[in-house]
């Protein structure tokens, strides 16, 4: 159907009497409607571009695209105006391999008010986004509209979809937690840290949060909860309930297994180990904690209650956070415990999320776990 001729290439029919696919088929795309005009990830440089042209090999395959203003004004400048540089290979071609399509991107995408929730689609990607770390795509996201940014969080797994949405900030994290189906949203909140889901949810109007909470699984429900009884701005609302507490009478060796069982289960990294009365019970008063290094530097079949520390430095729920930060900087800690009036230890606050405190507004992208 197409010819070539010295001035570029012809079409043997009419436009109009060319048979036309209404959709694509499943596995295909369609460049004009899905690619030209669009933004794409360029996964090399970690960061999303426009699609100003596509470019062919000499075997008619698909070589790359072309996210540079020359290559809009070659597609759309009549060849006789440019000459040579009509047929000029790009010098910045971004390989087709190196790619990843958002997405649909209809045109309501572009405007916030008339996008609603985002319809269920089977997630799949190239496989190069989920190489990316979640801090690279969360910097993508923060490059596209928020309906777009959507739609790529929705196509990844729960799991990296949770560690993406942590690394994004408090404002952009609400605006795509709305664009999300609210069952595809308490999936991805099941995989975060209570206290992150904690935060996110306390920024959302009281109905949606509680349908969200409604839609979580009980046990990460319950944690969550509980974390938003307290006010945001103290130590119970930066603090988390990802922590490993057992007996004093537990063995080293089972200190070792339950932080392995904890990393390997519900993904959480912690240095410490709380010593508590009862581990069955969700009050218990605080007895001491174990470091991690003194566990490995232990025998396996000594008892927590010989390692623990005692003289433990704590904070209350109700303590600024800034003076949390000050606590844990002041004593080197990675995570201080937080206890109520009665002992009770009620959760932990973490280096990164004391260390956010003392940010500035705009350089409070989440920073990797350290415990």
């Amino acid at each position: 159907s197409i010819i070539w001729e010295s001035d570029g290439f012809h079409l043997r029919e009419a436009l109009e009497r060319l048979p036309v696919q209404e959709e694509a088929q499943q596995a295909e795309i369609r460049l004009g409607q899905d690619v030209l005009d669009k933004q794409v990830i360029d996964i090399l440089r970690k960061k999303a571009v426009r699609v100003n042209d596509v470019c062919f090999g000499d075997d008619w395959s698909l070589q790359g695209i072309d996210s540079s203003p020359l290559g809009l004004v070659r597609r759309l400048a009549p060849s006789w105006l440019l000459g040579a540089n009509s047929r000029r290979a790009p010098t910045n071609l971004i390989p087709w391999n190196q790619i990843e399509l958002i997405g649909s991107q209809r045109p309501e995408d572009f405007i916030e008010e008339e996008l609603g929730s985002l319809p269920v689609v089977q997630r799949t990607t190239s496989g190069h986004l989920t190489e990316l770390h979640p801090a690279d795509i969360a910097d993508i996201v923060h490059q596209l509209t928020p309906g777009q940014g959507a739609r790529l969080i929705e196509r990844l797994d729960d799991e990296m979809a949770a560690d993406t949405l942590e690394e994004i900030d408090t404002e952009r994290q609400t605006q795509i937690l709305e664009k999300l189906t609210p069952q595809r949203a308490a999936e991805i909140l099941n995989e975060m840290a209570p206290d992150e889901t904690a935060d996110l949810l306390g920024r959302l109007p009281d109905e949606q949060a509680q349908e969200l909470l409604g839609l979580m699984a009980p046990e990460e429900s319950e944690d969550v909860q509980d974390l938003l009884e307290y006010a945001e701005k103290s130590a119970g609302g930066l603090m988390t309930t990802d922590f490993v507490a057992l007996n004093q009478n537990r063995t080293v060796a089972e200190a070792l297994d339950a932080i392995k069982a904890t990393l390997r289960e519900n993904g959480v990294e912690t240095c410490y180990v709380y010593c508590v009365p009862d581990e069955t019970q969700d009050d218990c008063s605080l007895l001491g904690v174990v470091s991690l290094w003194d566990l490995l530097n232990a025998e396996p079949e000594v008892e927590l209650g010989t390692l623990m520390e005692t003289d433990m430095v704590t904070v209350e729920p109700s303590l600024d956070p800034h003076a949390v930060a000050e606590v844990i900087a002041k004593y080197n800690l990675l995570a201080v415990p937080v206890v109520d009036a009665d002992g009770i230890l009620q959760g932990i606050v973490t280096v990164d999320d004391a260390l956010d405190v003392l940010l500035p507004a705009q350089r409070r992208r989440k920073l990797n776990r350290m415990y």
